[in-house]
């Protein structure tokens, strides 16, 4: 049994994001592994030492995109696949899902991919799209958010939470999942796990090597990334800074002034 687990590379939540200037959020300062990639790499693994199974890293993106694979590595994948080029720049989600696709279905060429795993959200785009689109162009079943996994022989069941209420799916392998982040507790490396991360394999492709999306579009370049991206960056501006907040001193009618002001606001 094989088992892709997609993660990516983000900018820290933690630091100053900011964009360039075709609107593009700037990367490679401060990036680090998608913090809800990491319960999808839990997932695999749990599932692939229950079942025997390999787990293989993938992720698209720079060349500082593969500090999220060593870090899925770390965490107990046996492999990593990092997509790389500079035509990729300004993929939106239908361009990454296509990439996507396109490299598993490569590394099913190899051997049959049995599952591929992702998170519920990256926390850059937030959209929330990328396993849906995905299962779309690899033309599979597709399980989303998923708070609890079982996999008996090939039959994958999830529970997944809608409003007050839970439900449970079913689907055959092969299929794509995508877990949410009360799915599991993501394990920490320990040194050992670290070292041995270091000896794991980790291929490099460029979109030559994934001949169906490398084939020219309209204008000459690649029917991939910005050419062949579904949405276009009309414009972007850096969130403004906040404002100091007003402060009521009650003097016996701040509650009054409360309501005025959440009225004044459309709050209420």
């Amino acid at each position: 049994m094989r088992i892709v687990v997609c993660v990516k590379h983000v900018p820290d939540l933690q630091s100053d994001r900011s964009l360039d200037g075709d609107g593009h959020l700037v990367r490679g300062e401060d990036d680090v592994l998608n913090e809800l990639d990491e319960n999808a790499v839990e997932a695999a693994v749990a599932l692939a030492e229950g079942n025997g199974a390999e787990v293989i890293a993938l992720t698209v993106g720079p060349e500082d995109a593969v500090d999220a694979v060593r870090r899925a590595l770390q965490m107990g994948a046996d492999s990593g696949v990092h997509v790389v080029d500079d035509r990729l720049a300004g993929s939106d989600v239908v361009g990454t899902a296509r990439v996507l696709a396109a490299a598993v279905r490569a590394l099913g060429a190899e051997a049959p991919v049995d599952l591929v795993v992702t998170g519920m959200a990256t926390m850059d785009g937030l959209t929330s799209m990328v396993p849906a689109a995905l299962a779309a162009a690899l033309g599979l079943p597709s399980l989303t958010l998923a708070s609890e996994v079982t996999l008996e022989g090939s039959t994958v069941t999830i529970t997944r939470s809608i409003g007050d209420a839970d439900e449970q799916q079913a689907a055959e392998l092969p299929l794509v999942l995508s877990v949410t982040d009360q799915a599991n507790e993501p394990r920490y490396p320990n040194f050992k796990a670290i070292m041995a991360a270091k000896k794991k394999p980790v291929t490099t492709w460029s979109l030559d090597d994934l001949p169906d999306v490398a084939a020219a579009g309209p204008d000459g370049a690649p029917a991939v990334g910005a050419a062949g991206a579904g949405t276009t960056v009309r414009s972007a501006a850096a969130r403004p800074p906040r404002e100091a907040g007003r402060v009521l001193t009650d003097t016996g009618d701040a509650g009054a002034q409360l309501a005025a002001y959440l009225v004044e606001n459309k709050l209420v």
